[in-house]
């Protein structure tokens, strides 16, 4: 007979927790970061207790995620998390993935969300993907951030935002510094925003009149260059200058002819409009990007056949050819990587990235294979990072961002972010 005073309820809870279901793990120096789920079922527990393997180096907390300290740099770790209650412990997770701490050097990788809290940046580096996740200071991650992106020495970092100011930089030394002051004549809206190669002026796309402005930037915004004497002829949707050299800039903007360059100076600023392509995009240009040798230029856009890339010699060249496997819907970003011998998509339909060999005078090559594990959800951007062995793609589907390795095509991907969110991410930069 039932022991009085004891419900079928209480015996029920007075149990250890059931096994939480193991998440990522993200490298640090000298230590790691570990995310997990807590069991939806079973007693309630009341911390949860992370433990490396090899080592047996342990982090208890009560949610996700822990971090787990005195870990030795160059060393490979492993993780396993269990439940705790006043009763006793859960059976350990599955491993995570594997980690190997390190000191966090220069390089880092940021991305603005399309929501709460608007951005993030965590150490990064080849061997382990994600790292540390930096603290940011208030400002640049506010409500509305829509492009972000490092200049080329590490320095300085700057971000297109949908409501006022519309732009803000911030230095750029172990994480971001203070707020440089906004500049004397705000922008009147914001969509991307690029660096010259020298990161001597800041370029906007925006998507009212002027459709592009640019700053020169040295240790903060100076006075607003003249627009150009020919305005792009709609919304502003990307920005890119010539890389190198710098000596021209384009906007991809979302009426005929969906694309416009102009010659550019550093004290001077926009020349006149070059001559628009003799084949136009097929629609709104959502994207540009210059290969890094200047000589070829791409625009991704709305519709068949969603990239459009031309030879590039102080104007536009005659359009190759389109490549023979499609990307399969509206080219949100597209880029070359750091070599110039791969071109990369990032679309509306699955599988959501597409990339190709690239071969300056030649065109497209064969269509790579698709990653292995796929993207979840719309492709918004995609980029490399600064050595080319890595390529990230933000998306708009549950894990809003995902990061592979490269060589040769689409390799392993690398485990999430252990700090999660739910909104899209909407771009990527890297410093290195």
């Amino acid at each position: 007979m039932p022991i009085l005073g004891i419900t079928a309820s209480s015996k029920a809870s007075a149990a250890a927790p059931d096994t939480p279901t193991i998440g990522s793990a993200n490298w640090g120096n000298t230590n790691a970061t570990v995310s997990f789920t807590a069991a939806l079922t079973g007693s309630p527990a009341t911390s949860f207790t992370a433990t490396s393997t090899p080592g047996g180096f342990t982090a208890t907390g009560a949610t996700s995620p822990l971090t787990v300290t005195g870990l030795t740099n160059g060393t490979a770790y492993t993780f396993k998390v269990k439940a705790n209650n006043a009763v006793g412990s859960s059976a350990e997770s599955a491993a995570s993935n594997s980690i190997t701490p390190a000191t966090l050097g220069t390089t880092t990788i940021a991305y603005p969300i399309n929501g709460s809290p608007w951005v993030q940046a965590n150490a990064w580096n080849a061997t382990s993907g994600f790292g540390t996740k930096y603290s940011w200071t208030a400002g640049i991650g506010a409500i509305g951030l829509q492009s972000l992106e490092f200049n080329n020495a590490g320095t300085a970092i700057a971000g297109s935002i949908s409501v006022s100011p519309f732009v803000s930089a911030y230095p750029w030394s172990t994480g971001p510094g203070t707020k440089y002051a906004n500049p004397a004549t705000l922008p009147p809206s914001g969509s991307d925003v690029a660096w010259s190669a020298t990161g001597a002026d800041l370029a906007l796309a925006v998507t009212s009149s002027p459709r592009v402005i640019v700053y020169p930037f040295s240790a903060g915004f100076g006075t607003k260059y003249a627009d150009p004497a020919t305005l792009p002829t709609g919304v502003g949707f990307g920005v890119s200058f010539r890389k190198t050299t710098s000596n021209a800039i384009a906007v991809a903007h979302s009426t005929t002819p969906f694309i416009t360059a102009y010659p550019w100076t550093t004290g001077t600023g926009f020349g006149t409009k070059y001559s628009n392509p003799a084949t136009l995009p097929s629609s709104t240009g959502r994207s540009v990007s210059f290969n890094s040798a200047g000589t070829v230029i791409a625009v991704s856009h709305s519709t068949s056949p969603y990239i459009s890339v031309y030879p590039w010699s102080s104007g536009f060249g005659t359009k190759y050819a389109n490549p023979a496997t499609l990307p399969s819907g509206t080219g949100n970003d597209v880029i070359f990587n750091p070599a110039g011998n791969v071109i990369a998509v990032a679309h509306s339909i699955s599988p959501y990235i597409t990339a190709y060999p690239w071969t300056t005078g030649t065109g497209f090559g064969t269509k790579y294979s698709n990653p292995s594990i796929a993207l979840p959800g719309t492709g918004n951007t995609v980029k490399f990072s600064n050595a080319g062995t890595e390529i990230v793609v933000a998306n708009s589907g549950t894990t809003q961002i995902s990061a592979y390795k490269w060589i040769s095509g689409f390799g392993t991907k690398y485990a999430n972010p252990t700090t999660t969110f739910t909104p899209a991410v909407l771009d990527i930069t890297f410093k290195s």
